[in-house]
């Protein structure tokens, strides 16, 4: 299971404990409350009402198999006492709360192990007719009813929770493949554009180089401009490919949004684009570097469930919602983008707070040439 599946599962679990351990914690003070005669029955089936605490606060971190073991054992042996001495058909509370919580955790025969809890529950239950001479049809409505009941009720409300959890960690794992695909595509996409850079110089030195071996003896001056040419051309490849490596090689604004938007979508993040405007044209290239690293980052090191591009006449804002709590990793190529940025007269600036990273650029807008009057 990946970190980032766990800290959603753990999300949702500490949700279940905010809203569901109050009420199970009144709900066990009560049943203890209302049901016992005597000091000694008040602490065995307060054990009860612990176990079954614990056990629920363990299973809200996870961490449900450590003691998994001991609370069935106290919750069992609870029941057996109420049962047999303290005469409390209450005292199935332990047991119908930690039993159902441990059932759908086994790795394998969960359908039977769900039959022998609630047939335990039952015989138990109908031990009462070895100790009491009570009405019978009160004894089994108390002890054998309405505890297999609850337990049979509540273990089957908790096989269906464990597939959510399931099928959470299902769907996040199927978000991060989905955004390792987004990354390798942008990385084909990189290797695309190095194979245009240099896969057309190669072709053309080669045929300059064959030229140039045919005439170095019969022209040796048109041979000697064909190399002067064929080191201007590797000189003009090398830079080319520096401004790729570093991001710097001429972007259009426009097709890097489609892209952008077409890997979050590949990625499964909703993604919102807002224009306000055309931008200036003398800020297009760089906008479309910034867009390009950001959308990298995001892909790489955020877990974003959206991402809003917001785009006017003097800049870009891309925000996303999967910054993690603690400081991100030094992000070099932002880093480079802000001297480019500012070189051309811009600002960039990167704010990560409340689980939101935003990294926007700003280009003054220029105000138009006055024109001559004639």
């Amino acid at each position: 299971m990946s970190e980032v599946t766990e800290a959603t599962q753990g999300r949702l679990r500490r949700l279940n404990l905010l809203m569901v351990l109050p009420a199970v914690t009144v709900g066990g003070v009560l049943a203890v409350a209302l049901d016992v005669e005597t000091w000694r029955d008040g602490v065995v089936l307060g054990l009860g009402v612990v176990a079954a605490l614990v056990a629920f606060v363990f299973w809200t971190r996870g961490e449900l198999a450590r003691v998994a073991v001991p609370c069935l054992v106290v919750v069992a042996g609870v029941w057996l006492f109420g049962v047999l001495v303290a005469g409390s058909g209450k005292a199935i509370f332990g047991l119908s709360i930690v039993g159902p919580m441990v059932v759908p955790q086994l790795r394998r025969h969960r359908g039977a192990a769900a039959v022998v809890l609630i047939v335990f529950v039952a015989l138990v239950g109908a031990a009462r007719f070895l100790v009491t001479q009570d009405d019978p049809r009160d004894v089994l409505i108390e002890y054998v009813i309405l505890p297999t009941g609850v337990t049979a009720i509540v273990t089957g409300l908790m096989f269906p929770n464990k597939r959510f959890y399931d099928v959470v960690e299902e769907l996040e794992e199927s978000r991060r493949r989905d955004a390792e695909l987004a990354v390798v595509r942008e990385r084909m996409r990189f290797a695309s554009d190095l194979h245009d850079i240099q896969g057309h110089t190669l072709h053309v030195v080669k045929l300059k180089v064959a030229l140039a071996q045919k005439l170095v003896h019969r022209d040796a001056g048109r041979a000697e401009q064909e190399l002067r040419e064929i080191h201007a051309l590797v000189s003009d490849t090398i830079t080319q490919t520096k401004e790729l490596v570093y991001a710097q090689r001429r972007l259009n604004l426009s097709a890097e949004m489609e892209n952008a938007k077409n890997l979050f979508e590949a990625a499964g993040i909703d993604v919102r684009i807002d224009r306000d405007g055309d931008v200036d044209p003398r800020a297009n290239e760089l906008l479309g570097q910034v867009l390009r690293e950001t959308t990298t980052n995001i892909l790489r090191h955020a877990q974003a469930r959206q991402v809003r591009i917001t785009l006017t006449p003097s800049g870009i804002a891309i925000a996303n919602d999967g910054a993690p709590e603690s400081p991100l990793p030094e992000l070099s190529g932002l880093a480079a983008l802000r001297e480019r940025v500012a070189d051309g007269g811009g600002e960039l600036t990167v704010e990560q707070r409340d689980g939101r990273f935003l990294t926007a650029a700003a280009f003054p807008r220029q105000a138009p040439e006055t024109q001559e009057v004639r």
